[in-house]
């Protein structure tokens, strides 16, 4: 198996907030996380697939099929916005950086596996909230 991987940039704004919970608990909790007021993140995401190069191409996946996808189902969708509020298909989950990879690993799979030779599958979805804080979702591995 060969593991291929674009990366990508956005920007965006978002609050760490459980509504089911009292407010002292949300601020103890996600600390300055919860401000009311938001914050925002300059996000790099990887996107990793795998699979077995076709004979013919040497690809697994056209790396510029693969940019396209990734630009119209999360860039164009999360860049400058605001999570909680702007993006259809995170609505009513909490922007934390280990749902966001799993909600991008869903909004990806489908046509990220189309585009692929026979048999590549999405891998793993990785997302940098910061140089340090890193979020990875990978269905495959097994801890």
């Amino acid at each position: 198996m060969v593991l291929v991987t674009r990366k990508t940039h956005f920007n965006a704004a978002h609050r760490l907030h459980n509504p089911s919970k009292s407010d002292e608990w949300n601020k103890k909790t996600f600390g300055k996380c919860n401000h009311p007021n938001w914050h925002g993140h300059n996000y790099v995401m990887e996107v990793t697939v795998a699979g077995e190069p076709n004979p013919e191409t040497g690809f697994i996946i056209d790396l510029s099929d693969l940019k396209q996808i990734i630009e119209e189902n999360i860039v164009e969708p999360c860049d400058h916005k605001n999570l909680n509020l702007d993006v259809p298909f995170l609505e009513g989950i909490l922007p934390s950086s280990e749902n966001l990879v799993k909600a991008f690993y869903e909004e990806l799979k489908e046509e990220v596996e189309e585009a692929s030779s026979e048999g590549g599958v999405l891998y793993s979805v990785k997302l940098y909230e910061t140089e340090r804080n890193i979020a990875e979702y990978c269905p495959f591995k097994k801890v």
